[in-house]
């Protein structure tokens, strides 16, 4: 008989089941996991460089490259010379990427407000109450 999880297996379990459902609530179903960390890093902190979306990213600036250049051909991103200095490369969403963060965040805003208000008020007090702590979780 297989180990039952324990209480803290099955909420990690859980909150990551529930952020896969989350993240599954995309605009368009070609862009990649990665592709779309780099769209919603830009959305957060605007114009970024090769280096510092790798560094965020935490991949090699070979690897962040071969993903701005997907994201280029596919008008989701545009890369521009910096203006201060030839050698840096200014990388922001492109209308199109916008559109894509835009419609994202409403599709997932849409799936997670269906599902809360499928439930009981005492439960979704409980689960305002808990939210806090996940982010201090995530955050650290």
């Amino acid at each position: 008989m297989p180990d039952e999880p324990s209480d803290d297996q099955d909420l990690r379990l859980a909150i990551q089941r529930l952020a896969r459902r989350i993240r599954s609530m995309q605009a368009d179903d070609e862009v990649t996991e990665g592709q779309r960390a780099v769209l919603f890093a830009l959305a957060k902190s605007g114009t970024q460089s090769l280096g510092s979306l790798s560094e965020h990213e935490r991949v090699t600036p070979p690897s962040m490259n071969r993903t701005i250049n997907a994201m280029v051909e596919l008008g989701l991103v545009t890369r521009e010379t910096a203006p201060d200095d030839a050698r840096k490369v200014c990388l922001d969403l492109s209308p199109a990427g916008e559109a894509f963060v835009s419609e994202t965040r409403r599709r997932r805003d849409a799936w997670f407000t269906t599902r809360l208000d499928a439930l009981p008020s005492e439960q979704r007090r409980m689960l305002r109450q808990v939210a806090p702590i996940l982010r201090d979780l995530a955050d650290n």
